[in-house]
C-alpha cells in the first residue's frame, strides 16, 4: 500500500500539544516549576542521605499548589482530581523516590482521610496533611496478606467502657509490612484492620493511629522496624508496624461507610460487608492510576536517553564508507526502541482518558455503580499493562546503550531498579487482570444456566471487564472506521485503521467467548460450579489473555481518538504512522494466536513482519522528534552519554548560525 509520505520535518511542539491534552496548561506550569527546582536524582547517595534529600524535596513540593490539587476547596484544595493525578505522573520524570513518597503522603494517606473519612476528619487533618505538618502512612499490606486485603488479620476491637478501639497485631503474619513513610518520617498511619464490635466482625475498615511522638520516638505499643535497603526507591523509608493493644478514640475510625455508636452499635448504609469493602477500595484507585502514569513517565525518560544516544553513537563502517554507522540506523536497534516508543504513545493516550474518567466520576456526587466498576477495571488493566511495558522497555533502553547504559551516572540502572516494583505494588499485575473476572463469577452465578452461548459471550463481554459502551464521539469514530474496513484478504488491509480495530475487537470477543464456554462446561460437570479454585483457577490462563486482549483494544481506541483530535496535519500523519507501528508490532507479538485461530494467513503473517520493518525505517528520521515531544525538563536527561554530545551539538549549531554565508 502506498502510504502518504510523512513530511521531512515535524515540529515536536505540535505533538506535545496533543500529548498534553485536557490538562495542557497545568502540564506546562508543572514543567516550568520542575525546571526551576533543585529536584535531583539520588544516584550517589547512601540510604540515609537519599531519604533526607527526598524529605527536603517533599517539603519544597509542599510549598507549591500541587499537593492541594486533589483536595476539596473547603480545606484549601482545588477540587482538581485529574490535575492532581497528572502532577504525580509528571514527578515520574525525576527521582521516583520523591514520586512514591509524595504519593504516600498526599495520594494514599491524604486520600484515605478525604475519601473514607467524614467532616470531623477533614476539618482536623486535611490542612496539616497538605502542608506536610502531619507526615503519614498508608498501612494496608501485611506480611501474610498483600493482594488479599479482605482477609487482613490486624484487629480493631471496640471497647464501649472507654469508647476506644484497641488496635492489635494478633500474629506475626499480621505485621504491617513495606509501609512507606513508616521507618523514619511518618507520625500517623491510616491502619486497615478488621473492625470488631459487640463480639462481631464487620470487615476491614480504616483507623487513624498515631505511631510517633513529635520527637520521633514510637508511641506506646507501636513497634517500628526499618525494611532496610531495597533494590530501588531507597529514598522512601519503608518500614514495618506492629501494634500491641494500642488504644485510639472512637473518632479514629474513618467512618464514611461504617459507623460505631458510643455503645458499640454498628451501622452502615451498605448492608453487605463484602460490598462495603469493595466500595471502600474502589474510592482509593487514584494511587493505582498514578502509578500507571508515573511508570509511563519513567519509560519516556529511558526512551529519550536511548534514542538520543542512538543518534550520536556510531559503530562499524559500511563497506567503502569511512564514517561509522549510527546505532539508530541499524534495523535491529530500531526494532528495540521504536515499537516501544509507539506503545508509550498509545499508553499515554489511554492514561489520559483514564485520568479524565477518574476526574469526572470522583468529582460527581451521583455516579452509577456500573460506571464505577468500569473505572476500576480500566484502572487495573492500564496499570498492569503500563508497568509491564515500563519493565520491558527500560531494560531494552539499557541494552540499547550498551555498557554505558549500565553506569549509574547514565540514569538507566536507577530507572530499571526503581520501576521494577511497580509491577507488584498498588496491585500485583497478575491479580489486577483477574479482579474483574472474579467479580464476574459472583454476578454470573445467577445468569449462567439460562443463557444461550451467544448471550453468555455477550454477558461476559459486558460484565467481565466492566465494559459500558456509550455512543461518544470517539465511539462513533471507531464504529465508522470498522464499518468501512476492507475484507480480511484485501492487500491494503494491514494499514487500514478499521481493519486493525476490527481485528483487535475480534480477538477480544473470541477470547471472552472461550472463557464463557469453559466456565459453562465446568458448571455443568461440578456440584460446586463457582468454586474459585475448581472453575476460575482452571481457566486462569484464559482469563489473563482475555484481560490483556481487552486492554489492547481499549489502548488502540484511545490512540485513534487522539489522532482524530490532532489539529496539525503533519503531526497527524506522523501519529497515524506511529499508531500503525503500535498495532502491527502488537499483532506480530501475538502472531501465533492469530494464525492458530485463522485470523491471519501465513502470507499475511509474514507481511506483518515486513510492515513493522518498513514502519521502523519510515519513523527512524522522526525518532528524536517523537521523544522531544515528551518535553521532559532537560535537567532530568543529564546523563553524560547524551548530555556532553547534546551540548556539542548545540554549540555546533550556534557556530553554524553565526558563520556568514
Amino acid at each position: 500500500m502506498d502510504l502518504p509520505e510523512i513530511p521531512a520535518k515535524v515540529g515536536p511542539a505540535a505533538l506535545t500539544s496533543v500529548l498534553d491534552g485536557r490538562w495542557a496548561e497545568l502540564r506546562r506550569s508543572v514543567r516550568t516549576e520542575m525546571s526551576g527546582t533543585r529536584f535531583r536524582d539520588g544516584i550517589e547517595l547512601d540510604v540515609e542521605q537519599h531519604r533526607a534529600q527526598v524529605l527536603e524535596q517533599l517539603h519544597e513540593l509542599a510549598k507549591s499548589d500541587r499537593p492541594r490539587l486533589g483536595f476539596a476547596r473547603a480545606y484549601g484544595g482545588a477540587d482538581d482530581i485529574g490535575g492532581s493525578v497528572m502532577s504525580f505522573e509528571m514527578l515520574g520524570f525525576g527521582d521516583l523516590s520523591l514520586m512514591v513518597k509524595a504519593g504516600v503522603q498526599w495520594g494514599l494517606f491524604g486520600g484515605a482521610v478525604q475519601l473514607l473519612g467524614t467532616a470531623k476528619h477533614h476539618e482536623r487533618y486535611l490542612r496539616p496533611i497538605m502542608d506536610l505538618e502531619l507526615p503519614g502512612c498508608f498501612a494496608m499490606t501485611e506480611s501474610g496478606h498483600g493482594s488479599d486485603v479482605q482477609h487482613l488479620r490486624t484487629t480493631a476491637s471496640y471497647d464501649p467502657a472507654t469508647a476506644e478501639f484497641v488496635i492489635d497485631t494478633p500474629h506475626p503474619a499480621a505485621r504491617k509490612d513495606y509501609i512507606g513513610n513508616a521507618a523514619r518520617d511518618g507520625r500517623m498511619a491510616a491502619v486497615f484492620a478488621q473492625l470488631v464490635t459487640g463480639g462481631e466482625r464487620r470487615g476491614v475498615h480504616a483507623f487513624l493511629v498515631p505511631i510517633r511522638h513529635d520527637d520521633g520516638s514510637p508511641m506506646p505499643g507501636v513497634l517500628i522496624e526499618d525494611c532496610g535497603r531495597k533494590a530501588g526507591l531507597n529514598g522512601v523509608d519503608n518500614g514495618r508496624l506492629t501494634f500491641s493493644q494500642v488504644r485510639v478514640p472512637r473518632d479514629a475510625l474513618l467512618d464514611r461507610y461504617g459507623q460505631v455508636a458510643e455503645d458499640g452499635t454498628y451501622t452502615s448504609s451498605i448492608e453487605s460487608d463484602g460490598r462495603r469493602f469493595f466500595t471502600m477500595l474502589g474510592t482509593l484507585i487514584r494511587g493505582r492510576v498514578s502509578v500507571a502514569g508515573s511508570a509511563g513517565s519513567a519509560t519516556k525518560r529511558a526512551l529519550t536517553i536511548a534514542v538520543r544516544y542512538g543518534e550520536i553513537r556510531r559503530q562499524f563502517n559500511r563497506p567503502g564508507d569511512p564514517d561509522e554507522v549510527l546505532l539508530l540506523d541499524y534495523r535491529a536497534h530500531q526494532r528495540k526502541l521504536l515499537p516501544a516508543l509507539a506503545t508509550s504513545y498509545a499508553l499515554h493516550f489511554a492514561q489520559e482518558e483514564l485520568v479524565a474518567t477518574l476526574h469526572d466520576i470522583q468529582g460527581s456526587k451521583d455516579v452509577e455503580e456500573e460506571r464505577q466498576r468500569e473505572l476500576e477495571s480500566r484502572a487495573a488493566g492500564i496499570k498492569a499493562v503500563s508497568t509491564w511495558h515500563a519493565t520491558r522497555t527500560i531494560q531494552a533502553a539499557r541494552e540499547a546503550c550498551g555498557g554505558a547504559g549500565y553506569l549509574a551516572e547514565n540514569l538507566l540502572p536507577s530507572l530499571k531498579a526503581d520501576t521494577d516494583v511497580f509491577t507488584t505494588f498498588e496491585g500485583d499485575n497478575t491479580v489486577l487482570l483477574q479482579l474483574v473476572a472474579k467479580g464476574l463469577l459472583t454476578s454470573y452465578k445467577d445468569h449462567f444456566e439460562d443463557l444461550s452461548p451467544l448471550a453468555t459471550a455477550k454477558f461476559a463481554a459486558e460484565q467481565f471487564m466492566g465494559v459500558v459502551i456509550e455512543r461518544t464521539a470517539a465511539r462513533k469514530l471507531i464504529e465508522r472506521l470498522v464499518d468501512a474496513s476492507p475484507g480480511r484478504d484485501d492487500e491494503d488491509a494491514l494499514f487500514d485503521r478499521g481493519w486493525q480495530v476490527k481485528l483487535f475487537e475480534d480477538r477480544e470477543e473470541h477470547v471472552l467467548d472461550g472463557v464463557a464456554r469453559r466456565l459453562r462446561r465446568a458448571a455443568s460437570s461440578s456440584d460446586d460450579a463457582f468454586s474459585v479454585f475448581s472453575v476460575f483457577n482452571d481457566a486462569q490462563d484464559h482469563v489473563l489473555r482475555a484481560g490483556r486482549a481487552h486492554v489492547d483494544r481499549v489502548v488502540l481506541e484511545a490512540f485513534v481518538a487522539a489522532i482524530d483530535r490532532c489539529a496539525d496535519q503533519d503531526a497527524k500523519l506522523l501519529l497515524d504512522r506511529l499508531c500503525d507501528l503500535y498495532v502491527l508490532s502488537n499483532i506480530e507479538a501475538d502472531r501465533a494466536w492469530f494464525l492458530e485461530h485463522g485470523r491471519l494467513t501465513s502470507a499475511r503473517s509474514k507481511a506483518v513482519v515486513s510492515a513493522v520493518n518498513e514502519l521502523c525505517a519510515q519513523l527512524r528520521p522522526h525518532a528524536r522528534t517523537l521523544v522531544d515531544a515528551f518535553a521532559i525538563p532537560e535537567q532530568f536527561l543529564a546523563a553524560p552519554i547524551v548530555a556532553g554530545e547534546e551540548q556539542r551539538r548545540q554549540d555546533a549549531q550556534r557556530a553554524h548560525e553565526a558563520t556568514p554565508e
